[in-house]
């Protein structure tokens, strides 16, 4: 592949549960030594840039906080560019603070947006109700991901899909989605990285959300067989990846 830089997603792919995928942190100290531009494109909700980053390197990884990219970075400049700042969180673990840092402090009335990540067990009758009645009182719907499942350490897990497609249907709101496979997220670590769409390659274990996403941005995709692969959706992915390796450890076999 003549590529100059590659983006990667991290559940699935760097680890799985509690473990980082075997070769996994050798792969990405092989791909910074090549000279290829790195940047770590996660769908992750439950944590901010500065847990993750403490994670990965416990996991033995060298990134930085700046290399990675989620949905709440996201997120926080599409409200910035709209000038709506009152933000209903329906989320989980540390994300708040994220926002809070931005100056965007969650509140239960008045809000001009209801974002919704993977809450895990914060999704319950009553903060699915209150988010609910916010958006039928006028506020928007922002999605930072709307993954349908993740590999997590006792099998899969529901992620925040479910629950946004519930929140659109009750209240017949399109939410707007800032994580992948939005376009938008996509464009915002390759200009980043200043690179165009044809200098990159997208890795990640989800065909549809990772390298379908990545494609129909115009990148090339890679899919691995760890995480939540499944070749039945890898059977009826459109479009399919550029290529399909056994996982990350593989990829001084092609790049």
């Amino acid at each position: 592949m003549n590529v100059k830089g590659v983006l990667l997603d991290l559940d699935g792919v760097l680890y799985t549960g509690e473990d980082p995928v075997p070769g996994a942190p050798e792969a990405i100290r092989y791909l910074k030594e090549q000279g290829y531009i790195t940047r770590f494109v996660s769908n992750s909700t439950r944590k901010s840039r500065v847990a993750i980053e403490a994670r990965l390197r416990g996991l033995g990884f060298d990134i930085r906080n700046d290399e990675i990219f989620t949905p709440s970075v996201a997120a926080i400049h599409f409200i910035g560019v709209t000038g709506l700042k009152r933000c209903h969180l329906l989320t989980t673990g540390d994300l708040h603070s994220e926002f809070e840092a931005a100056g965007l402090y969650h509140q239960d009335t008045g809000a001009d947006w209801v974002i919704i990540g993977d809450a895990g067990d914060n999704f319950n009758y009553e903060s699915m109700n209150k988010a609910f009645r916010l958006v039928l009182q006028g506020a928007g719907i922002i999605a930072l991901e709307t993954d349908r499942y993740w590999m997590g350490s006792d099998g899969l897990m529901l992620s925040a899909g479910p629950f946004v497609r519930g929140i659109e249907y009750a209240t017949g709101k399109t939410a707007a989605l800032v994580g992948k496979p939005s376009p938008g997220f996509f464009g915002m670590a390759l200009r980043d990285m200043g690179l165009t769409p044809g200098d990159a390659v997208m890795i990640g274990d989800d065909v549809v959300t990772d390298t379908g996403g990545a494609m129909k941005a115009g990148m090339q995709g890679i899919l691995v067989k760890t995480g939540k692969f499944s070749q039945e959706a890898l059977a009826g992915a459109d479009p399919g990846p550029t290529r399909v390796i056994g996982s990350i450890a593989e990829i001084d076999t092609i790049l």
